[in-house]
């Protein structure tokens, strides 16, 4: 059962007591005129909720212009399913939102932490090759790439993630509440199932379901009927927000896919319009060859984490590094970039801004 709730000039419908679709009620048909779908999708153990105040700040922003949906169907419990499971669920979300939406166009993913991998995992699913008749009456020279590829049938804008741990996080430092010890986390590595069961296995890249590679390793290709890279390289930007510190969760490396070397020094960057962001790049996609001059030790883990790094970074990203080190709720950073609870951790609202004023419409 839902319900239709107006708050400030936007409107959403509420189920189970919690938000699921958001648009601005600035005119009576402007849950039809907005075009442009924001798929929002939260974390481990996290609900709908999460995006709450997120998604209202789209809305209130981008009137008549977007028409978010806080996905709901992994919420809680069923966020330790695994990784492929949750993307599985999200993409047919996904379609059941389009199907009664005839009038969008465009489409936008704003994931936090795990969910980044679970959108990663569902937009290779949604991935819509040109139709061949397309290809073959195009005879302006066009490429295949540059014809109607799309995500669901809309065309792909921003794939944004919020501290996602996109190497995993089974590497040294990935996990910072486990301090860097060694025995802490090969211990974690072993034990990570009996908690968060399958998605553990999953983000800790010991799944080896029918003798196939760790599903985030095989997420950095086209792997069988999936083309993850092939989904994440059409959209327009594709940009990773991190905690450089105080994320006791997800390791800023893993967050903003770098190798160690590539932190950048962020303590005298000063941005007086969003104060917690501290430092911000573009960084070009890196091909193969550029990528292998860069020496990794023999480490195991390393080296799988290395071919995670490798194999995004062959596409462009926009890298937004945010801290909360001055803020109260610092040592909460991983909910407080996501602005999870507006009245505790409204600190993250600048972060959250400057996703929306360089939103791509």
């Amino acid at each position: 059962m839902e319900n239709k709730a107006v708050e400030n000039g936007v409107c959403s419908t509420e189920s189970v007591n919690v938000s699921c679709d958001v648009w601005s009620c600035k005119n009576s048909d402007s849950s039809s005129s907005a075009d442009h779908l924001v798929i929002m999708v939260h974390g481990i153990l996290g609900s709908n909720a999460d995006w709450k105040f997120g998604a209202e700040q789209f809305v209130r922003t981008l009137p008549d212009k977007v028409f978010v949906h806080c996905s709901e169907k992994n919420m809680f419990r069923r966020t330790l399913d695994g990784v492929d499971v949750m993307g599985d669920r999200l993409a047919e979300e996904v379609l059941e939102v389009i199907q009664r939406k005839p009038n969008l166009q465009k489409i936008s993913f704003v994931a936090h932490s795990v969910g980044g991998l679970v959108a990663r995992y569902a937009i290779g699913r949604l991935y819509r090759p040109p139709k061949k008749e397309n290809v073959e009456d195009s005879t302006d020279g066009t490429s295949i790439d540059d014809l109607k590829t799309t995500i669901g049938g809309l065309e792909p804008m921003n794939f944004i993630t919020v501290a996602t741990p996109h190497l995993g996080s089974r590497g040294n430092k990935q996990v910072p509440f486990l301090f860097g010890v060694t025995a802490f986390e090969k211990a974690a590595n072993l034990l990570i199932h009996w908690i968060f069961k399958r998605t553990g296995r999953h983000l800790f890249l010991n799944d080896d379901d029918e003798g196939k590679p760790p599903l985030l390793k095989r997420m950095i290709e086209d792997y069988g009927d999936c083309f993850f890279m092939s989904a994440l390289r059409i959209f327009k930007r594709r940009v990773a927000y991190s905690n450089v510190c105080y994320d006791h969760i997800v390791g800023w490396r893993t967050s903003s896919i770098r190798r160690t070397i590539e932190l950048p020094k962020w303590e005298d960057y000063i941005n007086k319009e969003y104060p917690h962001i501290v430092y911000e790049e573009c960084c070009k996609a890196c091909d193969t060859e550029q990528s292998e001059l860069i020496s990794t030790d023999d480490d195991s883990f390393d080296k799988l984490e290395e071919e995670l790094v490798t194999g995004l970074s062959r596409l462009s990203w926009e890298k937004v590094d945010a801290s909360f080190h001055t803020c109260r709720q610092r040592f909460a950073a991983h909910s407080v970039i996501q602005v999870k609870d507006q009245s505790m951790h409204i600190e993250g609202a600048d972060v959250v801004q400057h996703m929306i004023d360089h939103f791509l419409l």
